[in-house]
């Protein structure tokens, strides 16, 4: 009898911890997914080397909240901004062909889809509305009650509301997060 009893704990809580995970999918998958049912896209452009990048999988990307809402919300990517995946965007092939398989953990050569994007700094979260047009990064560490202020804002199309500083500053202000930490 205790061993069905473990098995079944085991069963739950493996199921647990798979209900706990992001759905990620590559940004050729999502764009495709977009065209069946549109979403926004949620972007993580991380590096190998990066810690902040590291934490932001670790702490954020594992709260159950946040990846209730973005599994729910979003189709969610994550993109080596030194790697070697050939993207298709708008008609356009990226790829890297300066990548140095030496340097796979290290500071490598950057991939063309980020220098097309702008993106400079890691972590980098970047957003797409639901025909696959580029929204807006957001640079830097985000814990998940940071995020899913954003997370929100994109979702609803507030942003188009927010065109002025001032206009950013109420919503930020008057903002409650429902995440817990």
């Amino acid at each position: 009898m205790k061993k069905y009893i473990l098995t079944a704990l085991l069963i739950i809580g493996a199921i647990t911890v798979k209900a706990q995970e992001i759905n990620w999918v590559t940004l050729n998958e999502a764009l495709a997914l977009q065209k069946e049912n549109p979403k926004k896209i949620m972007m993580d452009v991380y590096t190998n080397w990066c810690g902040p990048c590291i934490l932001l999988d670790k702490n954020t990307f594992h709260n159950p909240d946040l990846v209730e809402y973005v599994n729910k919300n979003y189709y969610a990517v994550k993109f080596n901004a030194e790697g070697t995946q050939n993207i298709t965007y708008k008609g356009k092939t990226f790829g890297n062909p300066n990548y140095n398989p030496k340097k796979a953990n290290k500071n490598n050569s950057p991939h063309e889809f980020s220098n097309y994007m702008d993106i400079k700094a890691f972590p980098t979260i970047a957003f797409f509305d639901e025909n696959g047009d580029y929204i807006t990064p957001l640079k830097g560490y985000y814990n998940a009650q940071q995020l899913e202020l954003y997370l929100k804002m994109f979702n609803e199309d507030k942003h188009k509301e927010l065109n002025t500083q001032e206009k950013f500053n109420e919503y930020f202000e008057a903002f409650k997060p429902s995440f817990k930490s």
